[in-house]
């Protein structure tokens, strides 16, 4: 396990990235796997990174495995190298955008 600097650090730089509360990221895994013929079930819906992003928001940090922080390293080293995190983010990179809403992260919502 990390040592609790290290894990502090984690801990902030995930919450900094992941911008969405758990019921936008729910509802944006459900919208975006929703097809005209099927549909997954609520909790299998998205791809697992996103799934595993979920299930880390609705935990305290005392209770995160070691899988969850890789999740969270993985989830942190994408959106930062991926969405310009300083700048205004582009209104007409919907791909992009959508991308890392699938990890939590919504380039479009206002920094609070």
């Amino acid at each position: 396990m990390a040592d609790a600097l290290e894990l502090d650090a984690l801990w902030e730089d995930f919450h900094r990235v992941v911008n969405m509360t758990s019921a936008e990221l729910a509802d944006w895994l459900r919208v975006r796997d929703s097809g005209e013929l099927t549909e997954p079930l609520p909790d299998d819906a998205g791809p697992p990174l996103g799934r595993h992003v979920l299930a880390i928001l609705q935990k305290r940090r005392t209770d995160l495995t070691e899988d969850d922080l890789r999740a969270m390293r993985e989830v942190v080293d994408t959106v930062t190298s991926r969405a310009d995190l300083e700048n205004e983010p582009k209104a007409d990179d919907t791909r992009l955008r959508h991308s890392l809403m699938t990890v939590g992260h919504d380039p479009l919502k206002p920094r609070p």
